[in-house]
Formats: structure tokens, C-alpha cells, sequence
């Protein structure tokens, strides 16, 4: 679904991906692991088109019609309650009226519906983001950090639904620090470092080759052990 080799970006001076290489097949969770300015973002803008590589190769085999994207809570009408937010974007799609109330319902928003999106806390306004983006049920959805302002309740929640999107055949690729989403549910992660994958695999056979003694696997000490960095 997702391949990218050998690709390359600076932003000026400043070299931000060297040689990034990996592969998302279709029908995965695909989890992208690194600390704040390592360059997940930019591999999210480039795969979705919003930056140009400086050299290397990129495929996405989605349309961007059958691409759902949740990058920040940008986007979204301030003065505009939650279904009045949806439902414009379901004009856009031909969805059904219907449409964007089940969605609501999907991410706990049901009960906000007529809320306006100022006054909803980060958390509700990071849900209502998740809902723009499953809205039309696309075929690859592109998630930046879901759960990064979601209480951990609502944060299994948001792995439930991402679960049963994955079950119904989207590929999702997202961006995470919570290492222990990452364990339960991605298929395979990449960690990235200062711009460069570092390891990618699955994310319990990382944890056994790097942490043969331990018990529990522990990707933040991987990644600790590999870059001498905390997540």
C-alpha cells in the first residue's frame, strides 16, 4: 500500500529524513515511533502530498478521494458545532444525512453533537478530528498521534475503533509515543532517530532481540539502547 526508498529531505541547511526506507502492506497498522523533531510529520507530508522529497521514491497506492487524514485539529470550524463540522464535509463526499451522526456516535461525540468545537476540550476536539477523517471510510487513513490528549479510557477506545477499521480493510499508518499502543496495536513499527529508521519489524520481536532478559517488552529501553535518546 505504502512504500517510500531512499528518500531524502532538507529543509534548507537542515537535513530532516537521509535515506528512509520502508514498506506498509495493505490491510496493516503500521506504527512510526520517534521523539518531537524526528521527522514523522514530514514523512506524513510527503506521503500525503503536502511536501515534494528532495530525491528517493514514493508509492501510495490510494487516490487521494480514498485517503482519510488526521494530522492536527486544524481544519475543523470553530464556530461550528460538531455535527455542523461533519456534516459539511459529508456534502462534500455524498455521504448520507444520517452519516455523520453515527460517526459522532463511533467516537463517544454523540452526546456533543451540538456543541460548538470552541468550546470542546483538546481531548473531544482531537475525537471530532478522528471522526473528519474516518467520516467517508477511507481506504488509508494517515493518523498524527490519535491518542497523544486522549485520557486512557477513551485513548482504548480510539485502538478499538482503529481495530475494527483495520478488520473492514483500511490500511492505517500513523504516528505514536505511547509505547504500549504501539505493542497492541500495530502489525509493525519503524522507529525514526534523528531522520533515519533505526529498526522496523514487528514491534514484540524488536522488544525479544534487544531485551533478551527482560520479561516485558519495553520499546522506549530499545530505543534508549539503540540511541542512547529517550522517548
Amino acid at each position: 500500500m505504502i512504500k517510500m526508498e531512499s528518500i531524502e529531505k532538507k529543509f534548507g541547511q537542515q537535513t530532516v529524513l537521509s535515506d528512509v526506507n520502508f514498506s506498509v502492506a495493505e490491510g496493516e497498522i503500521f506504527g512510526l515511533l520517534g521523539p518531537s523533531g524526528a521527522g514523522k510529520t514530514t514523512i506524513i507530508n510527503i506521503l500525503t502530498n503536502q511536501i515534494k522529497e528532495d530525491s528517493g521514491v514514493k508509492e501510495v497506492n490510494a487516490e487521494p478521494s480514498e485517503m482519510g487524514i488526521m494530522l492536527d485539529i486544524g481544519g475543523l470550524y470553530p464556530h461550528l458545532n460538531c455535527l455542523e463540522n461533519l456534516n459539511l464535509y459529508a456534502q462534500i463526499y455524498g455521504l448520507s444525512k444520517e452519516k455523520p451522526m453515527e460517526v459522532l456516535e463511533t467516537v463517544g461525540l454523540a452526546d456533543s453533537a451540538k456543541k460548538t468545537v470552541a468550546k470542546l476540550s483538546r481531548g473531544m476536539t482531537q475525537r471530532l478530528a478522528l471522526a473528519r477523517a474516518i467520516l467517508y471510510a477511507p481506504k488509508l487513513l494517515f493518523l498524527d498521534e490519535p491518542t497523544s490528549a486522549l485520557d486512557p479510557g477513551t485513548s482504548k477506545g480510539v485502538c478499538r475503533l482503529l481495530q475494527k477499521l483495520r478488520e473492514e480493510g483500511a490500511t492505517i499508518f500513523l504516528t505514536t509515543h505511547n509505547m504500549d499502543e504501539a505493542l497492541k496495536l500495530c502489525d509493525r513499527i519503524a522507529l525514526l532517530h534523528d531522520g533515519k529508521i533505526i529498526e522496523q519489524g514487528n514491534p514484540n520481536e524488536i522488544c525479544k532481540r534487544y531485551n533478551s532478559v527482560r520479561t516485558v517488552p519495553d520499546l522506549e529501553s530499545v530505543f534508549l539502547q539503540l540511541t542512547g535518546v529517550e522517548l
